[in-house]
């Protein structure tokens, strides 16, 4: 089990920053994949950065080079830092965990979300 609690969401305007926080209840290095999510009304929640148990990074193609998806595994806790933010990033950001057991079973955890609203 994998408790997930964001933080970091409010207002900001145009061409502005946020970081977006999830903290985990366990450590994070055990988790195989940890995300960062978005969801707007009427469509469906969509992958928007995400960091492998090795480090690797992946990137939606509307945030690449704005946005940068970190962690502090001695924190438990992984960070989306938002640069040059736009309108269309406002959503709701939903932290999600993937862990796969030896058996190949796949648990899936999320967040609470948080909101994030870019606008002048």
């Amino acid at each position: 089990q994998v408790q997930l609690v964001e933080s970091g969401g409010g207002l900001v305007q145009p061409g502005g920053s946020l970081r977006l926080s999830c903290a985990a209840s366990r450590s994070i290095s055990s988790i195989n994949a940890m995300d960062w999510y978005r969801q707007t009304p009427g469509k469906e929640r969509e992958l928007v950065a995400a960091i492998a148990n090795g480090g690797d990074t992946n990137y939606a193609d509307s945030v690449k080079g704005r946005f940068t998806i970190s962690r502090d595994i001695a924190k438990n806790t992984v960070y989306l830092q938002m640069n040059s933010l736009k309108p269309e990033d406002t959503a709701v950001y939903y932290c999600h965990a993937k862990v796969i057991k030896m058996s190949g079973i796949t648990y899936q955890y999320w967040g609470q979300g948080t909101q994030v609203t870019v606008s002048s």
